[in-house]
């Protein structure tokens, strides 16, 4: 047994659709899988959690490194040579913290002020390890985010950010695009 799953198995899952070459971990977890679109040449690695309110969508040629989530009730898109490096966290629905509401999922949805929005990452973003996506951001082509940054802003092509709170620092090369006409 290897540790991803076959292709019997991945069809039991109930993804709402997937693509040819998907490496899935054993030990990935799928929340409401009918929700979940899977391109191809994509692998899930251990331990990730994708938790699809109304949908999770996942490009070709896309690495979801291990312990990272993708949770919401917004949709999620993470588009074409996306790179999400371990215990990356993406939300596409946040609690209000003010003390004004009541937080958490076991509250019934009348007693909190939970904001959804989309999250999306645009052709060839990476994003470092232990960054937190927060509701409503877009990430534009070629984005790079630094390790351990909180982002909350919509953030330029081909600009590296990072921190907390998020700077953007320096360009970044557009050679992956020539890179991406050869493959």
């Amino acid at each position: 047994m290897t540790s991803f799953y076959s292709e019997e198995e991945l069809l039991s899952i109930g993804f709402k659709s997937y693509g040819t070459n998907v490496l899935i971990s054993r030990y990935a977890r799928f929340y409401r899988p009918e929700n979940i679109i899977i391109g191809d040449h994509v692998r899930i690695d251990d331990f990730c959690i994708l938790s699809a309110g109304s949908l999770i969508e996942v490009g070709n040629y896309v690495h979801i490194a291990c312990y990272s989530s993708l949770i919401g009730n917004g949709n999620i898109i993470i588009s074409d040579y996306c790179s999400i490096s371990g215990r990356v966290s993406i939300y596409s629905s946040s609690d209000d913290y003010s003390g004004k509401y009541m937080t958490n999922p076991m509250v019934p949805r009348n007693f909190t002020n939970v904001t959804d929005a989309s999250v999306v990452l645009e052709k060839h973003v990476i994003i470092g390890c232990g960054a937190t996506i927060l509701p409503g951001v877009i990430l534009e082509e070629g984005v790079a985010i630094g390790a351990m940054s909180l982002v909350q802003m919509n953030c330029k092509s081909n600009m590296i950010y990072t921190g907390n709170p998020l700077k953007r620092l320096i360009p970044r090369s557009k050679d992956y695009k020539k890179l991406e006409t050869k493959l």
